[in-house]
């Protein structure tokens, strides 16, 4: 379901290093997140996500025709593959021609229009067996006005009359659920389970996570940690639900900042204004989840072009580097220059996949150089002085190092840059010529308008 923009980045910014217009306290007064108690899978330190939408991703619309997909996938070095929602779709209230897949008919049953239970097991059989791993959509804060457990009318929340209601009055196709009555919380603890022992998922991305309680959020992870240990992703953008429940979770104000600096109406003081002001509020074993786009952004906000214009691989760059985990959103590599229709089938315009090689860069760097991995699995972030609407900053952990620079004005601009001890670097992006300076420990380059520059040495 659609959310407002919160969120946040994680990140430890050296205290020494003072960021343009802005000021830090004193080193003391540094506020310390006490650290999550959630324990990680180990392939997730450092694992990236593609979230599928299967109804618009092919003409057929189905498991089979996605699965046929995968070897394409895992040669752009796609790691986690997120499903939205595969349950039947209420036909109640629905809206549109074919409902929104956030009104769940059924939580222990497939969309027929997806294909049937073999054929998701098929997929994910598959899937496990080429090294990805597979979550589900799920939405555990309301139900389709028609779902199975409607017969249990104390298991949603009332109106006055003893009605069922939306939780939100723009959200018509569906009734919240009573997280009071513990049947239904055992109900919906079993459903979450169901689909991790008998199909073999590998965790959950939580729909409107914030609006169910924590506590159910804790036990249910516990509970499906004793059939496997599940990677668990919240639609939620404050640090809370992150201390016992769940992996991680999305970075909704940075979506927000950067699409407002694409757009002139911020700069990249506010981009440092968030990181500084995050990093005292969420510890450094948490995960994040950044992105330009996902189903939400696509279908309601714009398209990449319309909200990035010719910046938009300067903000996947971003995005893909900065201390968390990359998301793409199915059709990004294609340059999703549409936006998808939310309640009919829309198909993706799969074009050329001009972005696959762009993107396959940014996966492969984000998990064989180790200074990008996730939480406290990746290197520490210094932010880097830099021309104005230029950004750039360094990441590094141990022998391996980072070095990134965006420019996302009309001309060209000269940024130095710091370099280590080692002479094996990996250069990436366009720079006009080769490094025009070397100092003692930096590189000075001219860095195209609207180009990107990074780094590597690993």
């Amino acid at each position: 379901m659609k959310n407002n923009f919160r969120s946040i980045l994680y990140g430890i910014l050296f205290f020494g290093v003072l960021l343009t217009g802005c000021s830090q306290e004193p080193e003391e007064t540094q506020k310390v997140p006490t650290p999550s108690i959630v324990e990680h899978p180990e392939w997730s330190k450092n694992a990236n996500i593609y979230e599928v939408n299967i109804r618009q991703y092919s003409p057929e619309g189905t498991f089979s025709a996605f699965k046929k997909d995968l070897p394409r996938l895992k040669d752009m070095g796609v790691k986690i593959l997120w499903l939205m929602p595969i349950q039947p779709i209420g036909e109640l209230n629905r809206k549109g021609t074919k409902g929104s897949y956030y009104s769940v008919k059924d939580y222990k049953a497939v969309n027929p229009e997806f294909g049937t239970e073999a054929d998701f097991k098929a997929l994910v059989d598959e899937a496990h067996e080429m090294g990805f791993k597979v979550i589900l959509d799920w939405v555990a804060n309301h139900s389709a006005w028609d779902n199975v457990w409607t017969i249990n009318k104390d298991w949603y929340n009332l109106d006055e009359d003893g009605n069922f209601q939306p939780p939100v009055e723009d959200w018509s196709d569906v009734i919240d659920l009573n997280y009071d009555n513990q049947d239904m919380r055992a109900a919906m603890t079993d459903a979450l389970v169901y689909w991790v022992k008998e199909f073999n998922i590998d965790g959950y991305r939580c729909d409107v996570a914030g609006m169910v309680p924590i506590d159910f959020w804790v036990k249910a992870h516990e509970e499906m940690d004793k059939v496997k240990d599940v990677f668990m992703l919240a639609e939620d953008g404050e640090p809370e639900l992150l201390y016992e429940a769940f992996d991680m979770n999305y970075a909704w104000e940075y979506a927000h900042t950067i699409r407002e600096i694409a757009a002139g109406e911020q700069t990249f003081l506010d981009l440092d204004s968030l990181f500084m002001r995050d990093a005292e509020r969420f510890p450094k074993n948490v995960y994040r989840m950044y992105f330009t786009s996902n189903h939400d952004e696509n279908s309601w906000n714009g398209t990449d072009p319309g909200m990035y214009g010719p910046n938009f691989e300067n903000f996947a760059v971003l995005s893909a580097t900065v201390p968390g985990m990359p998301l793409i959103y199915n059709g990004q590599e294609s340059m999703l220059d549409k936006q998808l229709e939310f309640f009919e089938k829309d198909q993706i315009d799969w074009k050329e996949y001009s972005y696959q090689d762009f993107y396959s860069i940014l996966l492969d760097l984000n998990t064989t150089n180790q200074a990008l991995w996730n939480g406290e699995y990746g290197g520490d972030f210094t932010k880097i002085e830099s021309p104005e609407n230029t950004y750039a900053f360094s990441r590094e952990k141990d022998q391996f190092q980072v070095v990134v620079a965006i420019n996302i004005s009309e001309e060209t601009k000269e940024i130095t840059i710091p370099v280590w001890s080692s002479d094996i670097y990996s250069t990436y992006g366009v720079v006009d010529g080769k490094f025009n300076k070397r100092g003692a420990n930096t590189y000075t380059f001219e860095l195209p308008a609207h180009q990107w520059f990074i780094l590597s040495a690993k």
